[in-house]
């Protein structure tokens, strides 16, 4: 019995070979984007790896929103690629995806470039934010969520240490604004305004539009803001949002 056992644990064996090397053989594949890390969970569950494409199109994406990418820039499919280290394939889908959400323009046989805005589409971003952001902060007061108010007092804190730079003051006011979105706990709001932040409300703009002058009143602003909301009193994070608006409405978009 022991010997038929061991002849047919031996037979098995190169079927199980062959098994280990089609599980161990993978197909060519991109590497991971530099700089982009995709941690396991410390419970050990099993999570959704993070595509090529996906990371391309969150680094590009970042770099858009933040100015470091200026508005009208040129995008090269090819630079793009030898930066991530990836072929040509994910920085074209990535490109796809950045021009369905408006950040980015599409020209046949011309490549992309990064979306410009008017005045028109800029001031219906600041229509929009004036509508959303003042109950959103009524809304911040009522749910007093601790992760998003701490987000929005280290953005006061950056904005206290920008100087004199227009683009640490955007990045600072635009983390803030949405902070206060998240701190509603309504993840759909948050998504949509990042888009209005993103797709009409670049670094660039608003540093041709900046007033100086205005940096203490909106640092004030913002701190009386987040004062509010932290004690819970909605009425006065509506009003206080909805003055601030209104005044940097008048700031940016006076004749």
């Amino acid at each position: 019995m022991v010997a038929v056992t061991l002849a047919n644990e031996m037979a098995a064996e190169p079927t199980r070979a062959a098994n280990d090397a089609r599980r161990t053989t993978r197909a060519p594949t991109d590497p991971p984007v530099a700089g982009a890390l995709n941690a396991a969970p410390a419970d050990g569950a099993s999570f959704q790896v993070q595509s090529v494409a996906d990371q391309v199109y969150g680094v590009l994406r970042d770099r858009i929103a933040g100015g470091e990418i200026e508005r009208g820039s040129r995008l090269h499919q090819e630079d793009l690629a030898t930066e991530f280290g990836v072929s040509r394939t994910p920085v074209r889908e990535a490109l796809r995806r950045l021009a369905a959400e408006g950040l980015v323009d599409l020209y046949a046989n011309r490549g992309a470039r990064v979306a410009t805005a008017t005045d028109e589409q800029l001031r219906s971003s600041y229509d929009t934010r004036l509508v959303v952001e003042p109950g959103a902060a009524r809304l911040a007061a009522d749910r007093h969520l601790e992760r998003p108010l701490k987000r929005m007092r280290a953005a006061i804190r950056a904005e206290s240490r920008a100087g004199r730079s227009s683009a640490k003051h955007f990045q600072s006011n635009r983390d803030f604004h949405l902070a206060l979105v998240e701190a509603t706990g309504n993840q759909q709001l948050v998504q949509f305004m990042e888009h209005v932040w993103i797709g009409r409300i670049g670094a660039t703009l608003y540093e041709d539009r900046l007033d100086p002058s205005g940096l203490r009143a909106d640092h004030d602003a913002h701190r009386a803001i987040a004062t509010a909301i932290e004690r819970g009193d909605g009425a006065e994070a509506e009003r206080l949002t909805r003055g601030h608006l209104e005044r940097a409405m008048e700031l940016i978009f006076e004749d």
